[in-house]
């Protein structure tokens, strides 16, 4: 970060790049958590995992009152303006990370009262994945490694494929046997929190592009405006934002 003749000014945003990184840390550690009673079947640490989730919203209510007061007063402008504002959407990124892994602590709670699923074992290597690309974000972020980051782009598809056989072998066992739909569907809504966890991941990757480089690279895939399918929907779900 470029150093300012304003101590309080530069005070104000070290104090900001640490309260993010100390929310992405938390972060973490909830996604570890969490994929550790899945695991590992462990009803204590899912619900140890959920309280977590209330230091994350005051850090996030915490930040985002940081940034308001950043802007309303300093005016910030050139790279510093950047930085605020990609806070603004890192910082909603990370909550609702937060928020995700706490639904995959609720399913765990409920997939714990019943005997488990064979398919159930596959979650363990997606969730594997989804806190590695989480990992990998937020390391690019601390580094501000544009390079690492757009390579981190590259696994999305990846894990979208995962996400689609988990899924599809959901729906084989259901067939087969109507009575796992209640467990099934559990574990189908923990696939879909943990590829929504890496949506998320790629948002931010995506951010510490815009911060580095002022480039914004969201949709790459959107269409130009003198394209005469402008307007058309695209059949494939855009990721969560």
């Amino acid at each position: 970060m470029p150093t300012h003749t304003s101590k309080v000014y530069e005070h104000e945003l070290r104090t900001l790049r640490d309260k993010l990184l100390l929310m992405g840390s938390l972060v973490e550690e909830m996604i570890h958590k969490g994929s550790t009673a899945l695991s590992t079947r462990d009803s204590g640490l899912a619900k140890a995992t959920i309280r977590l989730d209330r230091r994350c919203n005051r850090l996030e209510c915490e930040v985002d009152e940081l940034c308001m007061r950043i802007l309303a007063t300093r005016q910030p402008v050139a790279s510093d303006l950047r930085f605020v504002t990609t806070a603004l959407k890192i910082v909603t990124d990370l909550e609702r990370i937060g928020d995700l892994v706490v639904n995959v602590c609720e399913r765990v709670e409920e997939l714990n009262e019943e005997s488990p699923l064979a398919v159930t074992e596959e979650l363990t290597s997606l969730s594997e994945e989804a806190a590695a690309v989480v990992r990998e974000a937020l390391d690019a972020l601390v580094s501000r490694d544009v390079e690492r980051a757009q390579k981190l782009l590259e696994h999305d598809d990846q894990i979208d494929d995962h996400y689609a056989r988990i899924f599809q072998d959901v729906l084989t066992l259901m067939s087969r046997d109507p009575a796992t739909v209640y467990r099934a569907t559990r574990v189908q809504s923990i696939a879909k929190y943990l590829e929504r966890i890496a949506d998320h991941a790629m948002n931010i990757a995506e951010s510490v592009v815009f911060l580095v480089k002022g480039r914004d690279i969201r949709h790459n895939n959107r269409l130009k405006e003198s394209d005469p399918l402008e307007g058309e929907h695209d059949e494939r779900p855009s990721r969560a934002r």
